[in-house]
């Protein structure tokens, strides 16, 4: 074992995995975390396994006759409460499934919508919502070109879930996608982390504080646009942190591509007002979800243009480079602290926070 906190030596060295859940499903299993990606694994790839569904994407990518392909990628929305400081279940609706889109490395044109409301909903509160995915989608530059309804029973629905699908057209000649990443390249961060999260759970009111905590939740395809306009092949992968967050898209990406990630702790933002309710809670904001943020792999030569693009758009401002790709420790992510120590950042289990998307 070395004394170079440098150069850790991680053989032999492991953490235990949490309580297994073989028989029922449980929240921790909507995480997005390792829960989530044991489901997967189990049960439905096995079912459906394809070579799209199995690349592990945001969306999968079609080839058309005509030469084009198109991105889709679906969403559900459970959130609770439906309105947040920031946002509601429509707005994140509409820019959830756009950003996933968008992570492919396309142009999204085209949205489904799907609601399962509840007996006894307002009309008053549809509306609202109705017109929030308005907003959303006039701002995304989509259309909403197919729906459905349902009505459950009271007690059956938490009021309000809503299902979306999106479908782009994916820009000529670039290839996106969680094992692009390469030895080399750079990561970007378009902005703080833990926004969404501890805005959700601070509107539910149950823990006893306030703060002015804001979602992030806003459609980024246009900065996807710019950027590509920008550096084009540049960049290999770009991943929205959602459930589990920023940890828990660099665990997928490092083990898509079958790399190493480091990144540095000083390097990421996190809001003062954010860092402080995840302390009081006892959360790390590496894995609270973000609906608004993108983290971009790009390489190295285009890095600077890329933060130069992404800074010239509104929800990219705040950019900027927070690691690197390497070669080891192969489908891992290690953190350098502010000690210049080093340790390994694993993916989210199960549930930290639950209905937060």
């Amino acid at each position: 074992m070395t004394n170079n906190p440098s150069q850790p030596n991680w053989e032999g060295y492991s953490c235990p995995m949490p309580l297994q859940h073989t028989s029922r499903i449980v929240l921790g299993h909507g995480s997005g975390g390792g829960m989530t990606h044991d489901l997967i694994q189990r049960f439905f790839l096995p079912a459906f396994e394809n070579p799209i569904l199995k690349a592990g994407n945001d969306g999968g990518v079609l080839d058309m006759l005509d030469g084009q392909r198109l991105s889709v990628s679906v969403d559900c929305h459970v959130v609770w409460p439906l309105f947040f400081p920031g946002g509601d279940i429509g707005r994140l609706a509409i820019c959830g499934t756009v950003n996933d889109v968008s992570a492919m490395g396309a142009d999204p044109k085209y949205l489904t919508a799907g609601f399962i409301l509840e007996e006894g909903l307002t009309i008053d509160t549809l509306q609202k919502v109705i017109a929030s995915m308005q907003i959303a989608a006039e701002e995304a530059g989509v259309s909403i070109i197919a729906g459905d309804t349902k009505v459950v029973e009271k007690g059956k629905a938490d009021q309000m879930y809503i299902s979306t699908t999106g479908v782009g057209v994916v820009r000529k000649g670039l290839l996106v996608g969680g094992a692009c990443a390469q030895p080399g390249d750079q990561v970007i961060l378009t902005g703080s982390i833990g926004d969404h999260g501890m805005a959700v759970i601070c509107a539910r009111g149950e823990l006893g504080f306030t703060g002015d905590l804001v979602s992030d939740v806003a459609p980024l395809n246009w900065l996807v646009h710019t950027l590509i306009d920008a550096v084009g092949d540049a960049v290999h992968v770009m991943r929205d942190p959602t459930r589990g967050g920023l940890a828990t898209s660099l665990n997928e990406i490092a083990r898509q591509s079958g790399t190493g990630i480091v990144i540095e702790e000083h390097a990421i933002p996190v809001k003062p007002v954010v860092q402080a309710a995840c302390e009081l809670l006892g959360f790390d904001p590496l894995y609270v979800a973000n609906e608004g943020k993108l983290v971009i792999i790009v390489r190295a030569d285009k890095a600077d243009q890329a933060l130069e693009a992404i800074r010239a758009c509104q929800y990219g401002k705040e950019a900027v480079r927070i690691g690197e790709v390497r070669d080891s420790p192969k489908g891992m992510v290690l953190l350098k602290t502010k000690y210049d120590s080093q340790r390994v950042v694993s993916m989210l289990a199960g549930e930290m926070l639950p209905r937060i998307c």
